[in-house]
């Protein structure tokens, strides 16, 4: 079960233009972590369904649009900026290991520009946006993807299903 593991999260703001505590994302992070690994098919479909670990890991950076289209243009061979962008080490890496109970999944880099624009397109929060995305992107790190339009719509079921327990 995991509210029985130490799940650790590092949050990094490179995006100057927005006040974003780090501390308090962290935790929000960590509990939409938990609230996405509660549900059944999370966690039985992802890659660490059959994992033994005491300890999670992931890394999350705010940065910009034009840091993830660099980013996009140079790992990904994709010209366009970035809402989110993710690096499954665990999930993408046959050779990931669990060294002394810690398991690293990877990490998020979201553009808080593209949040604050896709939050007033959809007529959503920021928050809520910004908890779409980390919810998504943790989905990522868990091995899920979103290929086929029932890929899609099973991602983003849970996300909803994570932010919208209690209104984190």
């Amino acid at each position: 079960m995991i509210t029985d593991k130490k799940i650790n999260c590092a949050i990094e703001n490179a995006n100057e233009n927005f006040d974003i505590n780090p501390d308090e994302w962290c935790e929000t992070a960590k509990t939409l972590f938990v609230r996405l690994m509660s549900q059944d098919e999370v966690s039985s479909g992802c890659c660490l369904s059959d994992v033994d670990f005491d300890e999670i890991f992931f890394d999350i950076t705010f940065t910009n649009s034009v840091e993830t289209h660099e980013l996009n243009r140079t790992y990904r061979d994709k010209d366009y900026p970035a809402d989110i962008i993710t690096f499954a080490l665990f999930a993408d890496d046959e050779e990931a290991m669990v060294l002394e109970g810690v398991v690293t999944l990877g990490d998020i880099i979201i553009a808080l520009d593209k949040v604050a624009e896709m939050a007033k397109e959809e007529n959503k929060t920021f928050e809520w946006e910004l908890k779409f995305l980390i919810a998504h992107g943790i989905l990522h790190l868990l091995g899920f993807d979103h290929q086929t339009e029932e890929e899609y719509n099973f991602v983003v079921k849970h996300q909803i299903e994570a932010i919208e327990i209690d209104k984190v």
